[in-house]
């Protein structure tokens, strides 16, 4: 089963807010464990300052220290407080009454004042952090040497680790508790619009809407727009389909009864007969290539391809050309840059063909084919004006409405069927645009098509 966005953008978003918060608490970790250390540090400085001040020189000019100093873990064995002063030369050696028994590697011949802080580990295994400081002692022989060096066990430094690191990840986990729950709801809150759509879409599924209607996100505007022209174009393919296909058995009745009566009708003679029935099969025929074209337009749709007009107009032109060689037609096409048509390309080349046998089958010897876009509202694709002139003998203004009817022709002396324009007029109301008739300044019929902007 795929997995909602929703919940591929919830793991993504605990997965990363895992990730940030655990490196976070590392490196909170680290830190308070280097601030605990240095605090260690500066608290067994504090202790070596105490043995400084405690120290002297004695009758025999060697360094003595009292038997209790002023912090009670000194007198307590085995407190985990430990000091010991030595002589960088010579035997002297003091240690306080915590440090009997230790056997551990503290400072020792520091010179004077030098500072070593390290960790060391006594021979029964205990972690310890010591620190020593060198001294140079003036007495009544000379000066003379010594480190006073002082260690503590690990005891307080780990328990207030472990106190700062329950109370970090308690908190973290807190925060990460709060922010997934507020990621959630968020995530919820603008996922909504998709929901929304799918809701919609399910309703105009089931009959209940014609369109999707509300006030959608910027992001979701686009796709709705486009849906619902989809939605739009397929209801008018439909009803298309549906008239067509009414008009068609409609349009067949009249020639199937004279069909019909041709062949029934007493006192006709077999030649009157065949006539007859070939006029009927010709206009059936005319009938139907008519209700066939008109289905096939496909109408507006904003997730067509552009197609390029210029490209297909030359290639319909060219076409013509070469079926009225013998006219010897002089034609040009003037297409702005860019113009494009955002529709389906069988129209336009439904239009063009049309339009543009139409001016060469009336024309004299020039036919003139002009495109150019229109300006589009904002956050839509342009329009299209289409005009194809002709310098033939026009098309007189009271036949303009006529010729547009299905089977209507400005000369019946003229072949043809009829139905060109008729097409030409459904497929522009396919795309709500607008067709029409009038003069050329070449002298003979124009013929504009607009299509508004998609």
């Amino acid at each position: 089963m795929t997995p909602s966005i929703h919940a591929r953008l919830l793991v993504a978003a605990t997965l990363v807010l895992t990730a940030f918060l655990g490196l976070t608490g590392l490196a909170l970790d680290r830190a308070f464990q280097a601030s605990a250390q240095t605090a260690v540090r500066d608290r067994l400085q504090g202790y070596v300052y105490v043995l400084l001040a405690a120290a002297d020189i004695g009758p025999d000019g060697v360094l003595e220290l009292p038997a209790t100093l002023p912090d009670a873990r000194f007198s307590t064995p085995a407190s985990g407080l430990y000091a010991e002063v030595t002589a960088n030369r010579g035997s002297m050696r003091w240690r306080s009454r915590s440090a009997i028994g230790l056997a551990a590697p503290l400072p020792t011949r520091l010179p004077p004042g030098q500072w070593r802080f390290l960790r060391i580990r006594s021979a029964a295994g205990e972690p310890l952090f010591a620190l020593g400081f060198g001294v140079s002692w003036e007495g009544r022989h000379g000066a003379r040497d010594y480190t006073f060096a002082v260690a503590e066990d690990l005891a307080g430094f780990r328990a207030q680790v472990a106190r700062f690191r329950r109370s970090l990840w308690g908190w973290l986990a807190a925060a990460a508790a709060v922010l997934l729950a507020a990621q959630g709801a968020i995530l919820h809150w603008g996922l909504a619009p998709l929901r929304r759509v799918t809701r919609d879409l399910a309703a105009i599924e089931a009959g209940r809407r014609e369109r999707l209607e509300g006030r959608y996100p910027r992001e979701l505007r686009g796709l709705t727009e486009n849906l619902n022209s989809l939605i739009a174009g397929e209801r008018r393919q439909r009803t298309r389909y549906r008239d067509a296909l009414a008009d068609l058995a409609h349009s067949l009745k009249t020639p199937l009864a004279v069909l019909r009566g041709a062949l029934s009708g007493p006192g006709t003679s077999a030649e009157e007969q065949r006539a007859s029935a070939l006029e009927a099969a010709a206009r059936m025929n005319q009938i139907i290539d008519y209700q066939l074209q008109r289905a096939a337009a496909s109408g507006r749709s904003t997730l067509m391809a552009p197609v390029d007009v210029a490209r297909a107009a030359r290639r319909v032109a060219g076409g013509l050309a070469k079926v009225y060689h013998d006219k010897g037609v002089s034609w040009d096409v003037y297409v702005d840059d860019g113009v494009c048509f955002y529709g389906d390309e069988g129209d336009l080349m439904e239009l063009l063909g049309n339009l543009t046998d139409n001016a060469f089958k009336w024309c004299r010897q020039r036919v003139r084919i002009r495109a150019q876009a229109l300006p589009p509202a904002t956050g839509r694709r342009a329009g299209l004006r289409l005009r194809i002139e002709d310098d033939g003998p026009g098309i007189a203004a009271e036949a303009r409405a006529r010729v547009l009817q299905r089977g209507e022709r400005a000369d019946s002396a003229v072949g043809g069927q009829g139905i060109g324009l008729a097409v030409v007029a459904d497929i522009v109301r396919a795309y709500d645009g607008r067709l029409e008739l009038g003069a050329s300044a070449l002298g003979g019929a124009a013929v504009e098509v607009t299509l508004p902007a998609a």
